[in-house]
């Protein structure tokens, strides 16, 4: 099966359910919305799910660290395992506390993946496009300076109006996937 008549599979099932894309980018684009009106609930909310997230991975790593005993690394596979399980339980039991910290790697993550941008931008700049990169490079230095000269009071804020603003995005992504979809068929 070739590459186009995958992309035209996929767009006909896209297709058959089109009110369900449109739907679902609806209800990512009012759950965005709301993000962004209530930043910091939303991002407790985030931290809360990050919480439980670590501690289903935790207990993940614990089953398969008990089942692999005979291994080498299995001491170093329970540590890790019952580190998530900890800092999960713990960003569960004071969801501010983990909100303000993952501000803080929010801040950090920004900056680095903002000058990675600039390098990769500057080496490709002889070509299309390089320019674009560079922009986005510096923006992104710029948001997570912004962050973190606001730490830890950007708690308030960040997390939740980072995630309101994804949750629009892939919204609109299902939205237009779906009507992409439907111009095809016609």
């Amino acid at each position: 099966m070739t590459d186009i008549s995958m992309s035209l599979t996929g767009a006909g099932e896209v297709r058959k359910h089109t009110g369900w894309f449109i739907a679902l980018g609806v209800v990512f684009i009012i759950g965005g919305v709301l993000a962004i009106a209530m930043p910091l609930l939303a991002g407790v909310a985030v931290a809360l799910a990050v919480g439980w997230a670590l501690i289903v991975l935790g207990i993940v790593q614990l089953i398969q660290a008990w089942s692999m005993r005979s291994w080498g690394g299995v001491a170093w596979q329970i540590v890790i395992g019952l580190l998530f399980v900890v800092g999960g339980i713990s960003m569960l039991v004071n969801p501010i506390v983990a909100a303000i910290t993952l501000t803080l790697l929010i801040g950090i993550v920004f900056i680095a993946k903002g000058v990675v941008q600039l390098i990769l931008g500057f080496r490709f700049r002889p070509h299309s496009g390089w320019g674009w990169m560079v922009a986005a490079g510096i923006i992104a230095v710029l948001v997570g300076l912004m962050i973190l000269a606001s730490w830890p009071f950007s708690a308030a804020w960040a997390p939740g109006t980072l995630a309101g603003i994804s949750l629009v995005f892939s919204g609109w992504s299902y939205i237009a996937i779906a009507l992409a979809a439907r111009r095809l068929a016609a």
